[in-house]
Order: structure tokens, then sequence, then C-alpha cells
């Protein structure tokens, strides 16, 4: 029995790896001592996680870019957190920082990795979102690889997500003609209305393959890759020479093999098909890793970012859910395209 006079760490760890869509059952909730600090450590009490498609790949035990969660251990996600405790240099119990603490209420650092946010930052929470990595991700898969010119035509699938309304937004600023994709009229609505994208198209709709032809008179200069699947099979035929693809994630099929070794996947050999896409019409298409290019970049981002952000010509909308017990059931609910905006959890005040 926990006694209600000794704190305690809540944490949710992997139970069990999912097969297809996660379940709860592959969750489990478990409340521990909170550690005890060393010398050379700090103790970090985790105020926001971010939840990201990402994850669900961390679920498995399939090779991938970064090494699976192993069962029973604290699913991972950025945070931030504040210093409750320091035995560190350059640290101080109060200071708010971005982390990497995963699904808990406390943990302990040796420093690596964290990133002292200002003091009085306004939004502490836009860390892990618009000037964190979904946002560096969206900066860097647009510009760097897709590299929009006055004119052309980008196209974003998940527009509505936190990738997707920062690119759709920052191709805008670039003179550039915005579609996005979606999933509903209503976040088609938000982001025409809210995010100022030329248009925003329902990929549930059944004349939807018209539509997005419609919308691109012109052909597709940019595509935005986050998705693939049907979106992906419309958004093809449309592509221009020379056009570009940047890809930094395939959420459609997160659920149906590609990350556990099942043979769903492979129902079909497209693959020719679309080399010769690529050859034909001089395609590029880059996957990439928004990890790779923290050390090189990420202060060029901060530094093209926050005085977007800050004046309002980047528009933020966060899906908030209050409490660390509610995660696994609000990440189910982002892979089947229930957030609207950058998806978090308020874990502490």
């Amino acid at each position: 029995m926990n006694r209600p006079d000794i704190p305690q760490n809540r944490r949710i760890v992997l139970a069990s790896r999912p097969s297809g869509a996660p379940t709860p059952s592959n969750f489990r909730l478990e409340c521990v001592p909170v550690p005890k600090m060393g010398a050379g450590q700090v103790l970090l009490r985790t105020l926001w996680l971010s939840l990201d498609p990402y994850m669900r790949g961390r679920m498995s035990a399939a090779p991938s870019y970064a090494p699976p969660v192993a069962v029973g251990d604290v699913m991972v996600g950025g945070t931030v957190a504040r210093v409750e405790q320091s035995g560190l240099e350059g640290f101080s119990p109060g200071d708010i920082v971005l982390s990497y603490d995963g699904w808990q209420d406390y943990a302990l650092s040796d420093g690596s990795g964290l990133t002292v946010l200002p003091a009085g930052m306004s939004h502490p929470s836009r860390a892990l979102g618009v000037l964190g990595m979904p946002g560096f991700t969206a900066w860097y898969g647009l510009l760097k690889i897709g590299a929009p010119r006055a004119g052309e035509t980008v196209v974003v699938a998940a527009a509505s997500g936190p990738v997707g309304a920062v690119v759709g937004q920052l191709a805008k600023l670039h003179g550039a003609t915005v579609v996005g994709v979606a999933g509903g009229a209503e976040k088609c609505r938000r982001v025409r209305e809210e995010l100022g994208f030329d248009t925003c198209l329902d990929h549930r709709a059944p004349d939807f393959v018209a539509q997005l032809a419609a919308a691109c008179p012109k052909g597709i200069d940019v595509y935005f890759e986050s998705v693939g699947g049907k979106v992906f099979d419309v958004v093809l035929p449309l592509l221009n020479t020379f056009a570009r693809v940047p890809v930094c994630g395939l959420i459609a099929h997160y659920n149906d093999g590609l990350y556990d070794n099942k043979d769903a996947v492979q129902a079909s050999d497209r693959l020719p098909a679309f080399m010769g896409q690529i050859l034909i019409r001089r395609l590029r298409v880059q996957g990439f890793i928004i990890m790779d290019h923290y050390s090189e970049l990420y202060a060029e981002f901060l530094h093209d970012m926050q005085p977007l952000v800050e004046d309002g010509r980047i528009r933020v909308f966060e899906d908030v859910v209050d409490g660390l017990e509610n995660a696994p059931q609000a990440f189910i609910g982002m892979l089947e395209g229930k957030n609207q905006g950058k998806l978090l959890v308020k874990v502490s005040s």
C-alpha cells in the first residue's frame, strides 16, 4: 500500500508490444518511489509531455532508426520539466528545462540533453511543439528539402497536425499556393479559416481525387509527406516534373506492419512503377529524421521561427489532455486522427 505522505512517481510503461493498433492493454500505470538524487544529478518534475506518432515505432521490436522501448520500461517522450533539486552546476531549483523524461512524473538526469528554457517563458509547452521537434521538422523538411518558390503549389498531408500546420503557414509566407489535406470537415475548416491555407480537402470525401485535381490545376510542386496510404496514391499522378517530396512519417502504415515485421505491407509490389515515376519526372523524394539535424541547424530554426510565432505570423494550436493517466488513450486517439493541433499531456501545474 502506498503511504500518502511519501511522494510517488507515477509512470506509464510498455506492458506488451502491440499487434496492429495499440490498445490500453499495451500500457501499464505504475507507482514507485520518487528517485533519490545523487551527486552530479538533477531531479526533474514533469510539467508537460509531448505525444507524437514516432512513439508507435518505438513500441515495436523491429529494427529502426532508434532502439525500441523494452517491455516494462517507461514510454519515451519529450517533456518540459521543472528542476526540483540540483546537485549539478548550471541547474537551479525552479529552472524549467526541455528534457526527454518520458511518460512519468519524476526523473533523474545528469544534465545530458537538458536545455534550460528562458526564464519567464510565457508558453513553455511550445518548446514541445511549434518551437520544438514538430516545428523543427516542418521548417527543415519544407525549406531545406521542399524549397518552395513563390507561385508554386504545395500540398500538405495531415494539415491540421502540429507539423502540417506549420508547413502550410511557412509555405504561405514564401508565396506558395497551399492545399491542405485533413480528415473531417471541422479540421478542414480550421485549416482554411484559422491557419490561412488556400484550401483544405477532406481525404475521406468520396470525390477526394477530383477535388485534389481541381485544387491543383498546375500540378503539385512540393508534397510534404507524413501520412502515406491513399493520400499519396492520389498525389502521385499530380506531381510535376522536378517536384520535391520531403518524407517525415508514414502514419497511415504505423499499425499495418511497417514496424512489426509483418507481411501486410508486402501485399503488392508497387516499387517498380513508383521508381519509374521518380525517374521520368525527376522527382526528389527524401526521407529525413529530424534528430539528425539538431546540432547543426536547431539554432538557425529558432532564430527564424521565434519572431514568426511571437508576432502571430505563425499561429499555434495545442490539444491539451489533463493527467498522465490519460496519456495512453490520448495517444491511441492521435493515431486515429482525433487530435487537433499539437497533442500535449499536462502532467503537473
